[in-house]
């Protein structure tokens, strides 16, 4: 710990690697109680330095750190160890990611409520979104279950939803296995220790379907490692077999199935359970419903009323306070509550052949509950266009008024979603829209979208879409809304679309409902991304290849989100698209900050410069954009400047 600010730089570095490759649980307390600001100030220095293999040993380091207790993550906060990690959020180095996914899961598990709120006011959950969209297994998995962590804490839940980050977390646990998941990586291999599970336990009781489906697909894969060390004991000692048995008797698919697993493969017994498929439910599966919640008094009333699945979407108040005898005001909001919770997990399949719960789900989560009633009502495809307010209130029992209208408005909205003559007046009511290609854009993409969200813009990017999935109308609508159209070229990114003369490809799709749509269209061209002959590509995509754009330079991403910025906010495509020259050879001097505000700076005089003939727009931009500006420029003249 005394060569961490050692003034030999090699001794100081050997000593961190040293020390990243040794923090036990002994050696993390050692630390902690004699040389904590040491430890941490010799991992942020780690982390400033462009050395890959200093990356990785800072943030190694402070990834162990936040596996401590509250007290040490908010010294660690304070010293800057947190703020160290977010910034090395955006390297494109695997390992260093790894580090910085697991320091997050670590940090929001043993953080407490306090430093949880300092990870929201520092932007936390918008960071995590690149690491959940990440093609790496286990740099994706620790983003998502730091996301769950957080997002079960109903006092920031708001704050991290708006991230989006949540939505990748089904699309994990349902394509992923946990035996093979604990098997793909050292790191986890060995499975988690006592007193992390333990941190995770209450997350299995979390309100969020998604923070439950990844906490029980968690302590599946813990149980197959800690059954194949002998050591199951664990889960009766932190408490986790109740928490188990309850997630697998509910009627959510995923988590349910998950905690089961874990229960058989501990040697406990499996509770009934109970099928997503509420309306199929029998007397006896809404008595364990009953129970479940904690209503056990009434189990005998809802036996004598022989209430089954269909029966229970149906109460209203009256028959919950008459017939079953909830006279306490204060319980009845309790059962209700509950009752609209398991009418939004619920799954209505068995009816709802006009997929009205994906209609009303696509409004908001709360406009699930509303389902049932309008199945029920006779509404479908065809009614649907009908339905007025007065059938909204009186046949399917809705009796919130701006509910009501959020839906009439979605019908609406349903009917213009096909094209028309007056879809250019459609209010752009999206800052902007990221179009990216699935293979090797995404990185790239999620980065865009934080760092503009963190500038204050609204960001689309599409997280669920299969490649050769059928094209949504409600992606198209997305575009259509956008005023900006950001194209992500990651190296080949065009190179399906050539010869598309059919339009099946998704990114050509995207780029033509753009053009269609008057968009603001953007280029950020990857350093590897290569132009296909414009005569190659189908005609209605053509001209996306002559609008200007910014080269994407990885090491000076705020340069590169600042020319974005000015694009975005003032200097339009078609003002940009007059002014275009080829690129002309421009030489210009540049050093590279480590600072999330960095000032960028070129030559030696206040932050100007003159950057060659600067085609499109580029040259002679002073402050923070020139750096990028003077790159560019330099590229020379040819198809990328043309480009550019």
């Amino acid at each position: 710990m005394k060569n961490c600010v050692h003034k030999d730089l090699t001794l100081q570095f050997s000593s961190a690697q040293l020390l990243e490759q040794c923090l036990t649980t002994e050696n993390r307390k050692h630390v902690v109680d004699n040389g904590l600001d040491k430890v941490v100030n010799v991992a942020c220095v780690c982390t400033k330095k462009s050395n890959m293999e200093h990356s990785r040993v800072g943030t190694g380091i402070l990834e162990h750190l936040f596996k401590h207790s509250e007290g040490t993550c908010s010294d660690v906060i304070r010293l800057g160890g947190l703020d160290a990690v977010l910034f090395e959020c955006r390297t494109s180095d695997v390992e260093t990611l790894r580090h910085c996914a697991s320091a997050l899961a670590n940090l929001s598990l043993y953080g407490g409520a306090e430093n949880q709120e300092e990870m929201i006011l520092r932007k936390v959950p918008m960071w995590l979104f690149p690491l959940a969209f990440h093609n790496d297994d286990n740099i994706k998995y620790y983003a998502c279950l730091a996301i769950a962590v957080l997002v079960a804490n109903k006092e920031i839940e708001a704050e991290v939803l708006k991230s989006g980050c949540l939505d990748l977390v089904e699309p994990f646990v349902t394509t992923h296995d946990p035996s093979a998941f604990a098997r793909s990586n050292l790191a986890h291999a060995h499975g988690q220790s006592k007193h992390w599970l333990k941190r995770l336990v209450p997350v299995l009781s979390s309100n969020r379907e998604e923070a439950r489906n990844l906490a029980a697909f968690h302590f599946c894969m813990e149980a197959g490692i800690k059954r194949e060390q002998g050591n199951t004991d664990i889960f009766r000692e932190i408490n986790a077999i109740e928490a188990l048995k309850t997630v697998a008797s509910c009627p959510n698919a995923i988590a349910s199935k998950f905690a089961a697993q874990a229960l058989r493969l501990i040697g406990e017994t499996v509770p009934h359970k109970l099928s997503q498929q509420v309306p199929l439910w029998s007397v006896e599966d809404v008595q364990e419903w009953v129970k479940q919640i904690g209503f056990n008094g009434y189990i005998d009333r809802f036996e004598e009323s022989q209430v089954d699945g269909d029966l229970l979407l149906k109460l209203n108040q009256d028959n919950l306070r008459d017939d079953i005898g909830i006279g306490n005001g204060i319980l009845l909001r309790r059962f209700e509550r509950e009752l609209q919770n398991l009418k939004r997990m619920a799954d209505y399949s068995s009816k709802d052949t006009a997929k009205m719960h994906q209609f009303l789900s696509e409004i908001g989560t709360d406009y699930c509950t509303y389902t049932y009633a309008m199945l029920n009502a006779g509404i479908d495809k065809c009614a649907l266009p009908h339905v007025n307010e007065d059938m909204l209130m009186t046949e399917c029992g809705i009796h919130n008024s701006i509910h009501r209208l959020r839906i009439l408005n979605a019908v609406k909205n349903l009917e213009n979603s096909l094209p028309s003559s007056s879809e250019e007046n459609m209010a752009k009511t999206l800052d902007v829209f990221v179009s990216y290609r699935r293979s090797n854009g995404s990185q790239l993409a999620s980065l865009l979208k934080v760092h503009l969200q963190l500038r204050g813009f609204s960001v689309f990017i599409d997280v669920e879409r299969l490649e050769a999935g059928k094209f949504d109308n409600g992606l198209l609508n997305s575009i259509r809304q956008a005023k900006n159209f950001v194209l992500v070229l990651t190296p080949d990114a065009l190179h399906r679309c050539i010869a598309d003369e059919d339009c099946k490809d998704w990114v050509h799709r995207e780029i033509v409902a753009a053009l269609n749509s008057n968009c603001n269209i953007i280029p950020i061209m990857d350093q590897h991304f290569d132009w296909p002959e414009v005569e190659k590509l189908p005609e209605d995509m053509r001209s996306v290849a002559h609008f200007n754009g910014v080269s994407w330079i990885h090491d000076y991403q705020d340069a590169c989100i600042d020319k974005l910025e000015r694009f975005l906010r003032g200097e339009k495509n078609i003002d940009r698209i007059a002014a275009m020259v080829p690129g002309t050879p421009g030489a210009v001097s540049y050093q590279r900050m480590h600072s999330n505000d960095s000032d960028y700076q070129s030559g030696g005089g206040g932050g100007a410069s003159s950057s060659g003939g600067g085609g499109g727009g580029g040259g002679g931009v002073g402050g923070a954009g020139s750096v990028v500006d003077g790159l560019m420029a330099a590229n020379g003249s040819g198809q990328v400047g043309q480009h550019e």
